[in-house]
């Protein structure tokens, strides 16, 4: 959401000068040339006679600050609006990444919710914001009055490691805070919506606006337009369709989900996400019921469900809690788990593919009860998959395209949670709870008229394939540009003939391929790219944009690596130059990734 302005100051700033595409400038000239006009923009906006923490009606404004992966932390900057507006505020909503660190110097009051992503690192669109704060040359903050929201997942090692550094570095700088700083796990929404209204003071200057104390119901009620189906309260919706998308021979199980949003009302966009409610799989149940001596109707003191069924529905028995871990660990006669546990990298290869069952049988002779076992266990999450539809093309429909993960450890089947849970527990015409997750950072082109380029190999086509029904359903002019690829072309070239379809009618104007393992070189989709690097590059000169999705911890990587030396040759960069030209299209929401 942009920052809010005054008409004056939009007025003024739709003067500012600017430098056309077209100018024959070098890259060296037009980079010192937008630094320079950033900093008189912002010497305009500071003396254009409006102070930047007082606006109309003489209410104090307050700066909130978001960064965030999948819309968590800027729903909560939402919320935290609304209760500032309440208490005399003038709230302005603004991305990190969309704040001048010369302005954000001058600011009085700034509340900052900010997400982890993976391990320890900023959201994509806090990566500008923390590069330029982290830096020797960050201006002195000591105007600043702040707080700081953190959003993160403790089975994480670097557990709201974004919130932890930014609440260090403002310190750093001389700015002072309002509150100390929180770290929200998973279950966020009630310790941030107390934290928020005993954060969030009242104005010195309300100027008569309603500065009642918020109670905890009215802060959590922030957004009409918010969908009443959410994460604790999921939509039951029908599942209309569910088959196999890879071949007989393929290695993996792809297959295409569909359900039916009713009467639902869920408004999706392309490059939504949606949540799926899953049930832990029945016979890891069981195991773990015999292995705890417990019956499924056995009933625990404290807990209103049997036994079997909070197993099923209600925590999390696949992957091994770091309070499972740790309680474990001082239980069981094990001196390999004692060993590997001083090593964060040698700990998490060691419980790579292993359920808490397994942990469990590193020592047979080990005895627990249900009631002891339940207290070690996180609630059972969420999980989150990429929409791979439109809405304008699917009215009712939800559509995803889903990787059922299954592997063998100790001559035992294992099952991933959620996509196991679609692939064999909810069959067509039963019901599966599900929830809409925005992601507004993940959006095609709103302009029509330029390329899209898509890198989605493997799963990562979801989105992809929804960004195309989009780009179809409005007479998108842009050219349209996909990289996919998997291991083999006979048995992994997901939606193959729906891609043929779109190429023959013009809607895909180029597919470039690549099957890893149907020559003896590996080819990869960045392999593709450089390929075709000169092309690539004149289209994103040509005002396209830029999309990853899939593997975030090589894929990803790999693809902006070799999207850096495609610049750096193409555009005649050196490689600090072309990692610039990328930070500025991700600047210009023209480099957006969904990884995982």
């Amino acid at each position: 959401m942009p920052t809010s302005l005054t008409v004056y100051q939009k007025k003024n700033l739709s003067k500012m000068p600017h430098i056309p595409k077209n100018a024959p400038f070098s890259y060296d000239q037009r980079s010192w040339l937008d630094g320079f006009m950033s900093g008189l923009n912002a010497m305009r906006f500071m003396d254009s006679g409006n102070n930047l923490n007082q606006v109309s009606e003489n209410k104090a404004v307050m700066n909130i600050l978001y960064g965030t992966q999948t819309g968590n932390a800027e729903e909560l900057a939402n919320d935290a609006a609304t209760i500032a507006e309440k208490r005399g505020f003038q709230p302005k909503i603004t991305e990190l990444d969309e704040i001048d660190l010369s302005l954000f110097a001058q600011m009085e009051h700034a509340l900052i919710v900010v997400s982890t992503y993976g391990e320890g690192e900023m959201p994509d669109n806090a990566n500008t914001f923390w590069e330029a704060l982290s830096a020797e040359t960050a201006p002195k903050m000591e105007k600043l009055n702040y707080a700081v929201l953190g959003l993160g997942d403790t089975s994480y090692d670097e557990f709201c490691q974004a919130g932890k550094l930014i609440d260090k570095r403002l310190e750093q700088l001389g700015a002072a805070r309002m509150a100390k700083r929180i770290d929200c796990d998973i279950d966020y929404e009630e310790p941030a919506a107390l934290w928020l209204d005993e954060t969030i003071p009242l104005s010195e200057n309300p100027n008569g606006a309603d500065v009642t104390h918020l109670d905890q119901n009215v802060v959590q009620i922030t957004d009409n337009k918010k969908s009443k189906w959410s994460r604790k309260n999921p939509y039951s919706a029908v599942m209309v369709e569910n088959r196999l998308l890879s071949g007989t021979r393929s290695a993996k199980e792809i297959r295409h989900v569909s359900f039916d949003l009713g009467d639902s009302d869920i408004k999706y966009e392309a490059g939504d996400s949606l949540g799926i409610i899953p049930k832990n799989t029945p016979d890891l149940v069981e195991k773990i019921l015999r292995r705890t001596d417990a019956e499924f109707d056995d009933v625990v003191k404290g807990y209103d469900s049997p036994v079997g069924e909070l197993l099923t529905s209600s925590f999390e028995i696949s992957t091994p809690s770091k309070d499972f871990i740790h309680n474990i660990k001082q239980q069981i006669d094990s001196p390999e788990l004692n060993d590997v546990s001083k090593n964060n990298d040698e700990l998490s290869k060691f419980l790579w593919g292993k359920d808490i069952l397994d942990l469990l049988n590193l020592d047979p002779n080990f005895k627990i009860n249900i009631d002891t076992l339940l207290t070690w266990l996180k609630p059972l999450q969420y999980r989150a998959y990429s929409i791979s539809s439109s809405p304008k093309a699917q009215k009712k429909e939800v559509h995803l395209t889903v990787s059922a993960v299954r592997w063998t450890y100790n001559n035992r089947i294992h099952k991933g949670v959620a996509s196991t849970f679609l692939a064999d527990q909810i069959k067509v015409g039963q019901t599966g709870n599900i929830f809409l997750s925005p992601n507004k950072n993940f959006r095609p082109p709103n302009d029509n008229q330029v390329p899209m380029i898509m890198v989605g190999p493997g799963t990562g086509i979801a989105p992809f394939r929804a960004f195309l029904q989009e780009r179809g359903a409005t007479g998108a002019t842009g050219m349209n540009w996909l990289f996919f690829g998997d291991q083999h072309r006979e048995s992994d070239f997901l939606y193959e003939d729906e891609l043929k379809r779109m190429q023959t009618s013009g809607l895909l104007d180029r597919l470039d391929v690549a099957f890893s393992r149907d020559q003896t070189e590996k080819i990869y989709v960045q392999d593709m790219m450089i390929k075709q690097g000169k092309a690539l590059y004149a289209a994103i000169e040509n005002g396209g944009h830029f999309y990853i999705c899939g593997d975030a911890t090589r894929m990803a990587k790999d693809v902006e690596k070799a999207l850096i030396g495609i610049i750096a040759k193409h555009g005649s960069f050196s490689s600090e130059h072309a990692i610039e030209y990328i930070s500025n299209l991700k600047r210009q929401k023209r480099f957006l990734r969904d990884v995982y």
